[in-house]
């Protein structure tokens, strides 16, 4: 079995499992260690915990709960891979730990699931502009919803956690888009800046994107960007030097979101900061065909 940790903090740990078992391999007891959901997205395998057994396909979710001891089997097909999210006990009393939904064992492939699935792995590659924690957040409350049933697990969290009056919410949502502005340049995940807001990171992400309109990691994305552009105006520093001071793990991905959010490359927006006519009225044009 093959396990890569490709994100990991305080509430999420997410790992890309690839397992190589052949077929009719002798299968041995394991015991989930966290609460955790796991996406099929190759191969096949079967699947027995608590009596019970499922044969899961790629789009099938494996749910696995903290303390049960699970059994995999490759009766059809050699090897799977998964993309798994393992959840903190405390990530798990925020979206809701009704032991019936987290019991369930194993889900069909449905569309809901599929699509966020789909989501959660874009972020991986480096594909989407959503964050990888971010994604699977959504994954963990998408499945709650569907399995339990989106009104009455709200319902209980909502219980569990202190009323909150609007105006507070404001705050605190104001109040941490101040401080992403601030510390924009620093490697930030949702934990750091959900702690800085004292909510959980599912509550927290919840808060800032009704109050705001943006996840968090949309808004830390577009004041790095900001910064850059500020940056940029300047002939000297180089563009590798700019997208590193203002935050961007590697250049390339600096180089790619810019391109997404400004029309053209940091070296043409360089060059029109700097009095290159020609680009702007290309820009403008192609506004106005659009």
């Amino acid at each position: 079995m093959g396990m890569t940790c490709i994100s990991r903090s305080d509430s999420l740990a997410i790992y890309d499992y690839r397992c190589q078992v052949g077929l009719g391999a002798r299968p041995f007891v394991e015991r989930h260690q966290r609460h955790s959901i796991s996406f099929v997205r190759k191969g096949s395998f079967g699947y027995s915990t608590r009596g019970d057994y499922f044969e899961l396909v790629a789009g099938s979710v494996l749910i696995g709960r903290a303390g049960d001891e699970y059994v995999c089997s490759h009766d059809h097909v050699c090897g799977d891979e998964c993309l798994s999210f393992q959840l903190a006990p405390e990530l798990v009393a925020a979206i809701g730990d009704d032991d019936a939904i987290w019991s369930v064992g194993a889900l069909p492939p449905m569309p809901a699931l599929m699509v966020t699935a789909e989501l959660a792995e874009a972020a991986a590659a480096r594909r989407s502009g959503v964050a990888l924690d971010e994604a699977g957040l959504l994954m963990a409350a998408r499945f709650v919803a569907l399995a339990g049933g989106a009104h009455g697990s709200r319902s209980a969290a909502a219980e569990k956690r202190p009323a909150i009056d609007q105006a507070r919410d404001r705050r605190r949502a104001v109040e941490a888009a101040l401080w992403l502005e601030e510390h924009a340049h620093r490697a930030i995940d949702l934990d750091m800046i959900a702690r800085q807001a004292g909510l959980s990171p599912f509550h927290f992400l919840r808060l800032f994107a009704r109050v705001l309109g943006v996840t968090p990691h949309q808004y830390l994305v577009r004041c790095r960007l900001r910064h850059a552009a500020r940056l940029l105006a300047d002939p000297a520093p180089s563009i590798t030097d700019v997208a590193f001071d203002v935050g961007f793990a590697d250049l390339s991905n600096f180089v790619r979101t810019f391109r997404r959010a400004a029309g053209v490359s940091p070296r043409a927006f360089r060059k029109a900061a700097q009095g290159e006519r020609k680009i702007l009225q290309e820009r403008i044009a192609s506004y106005s065909l659009g």
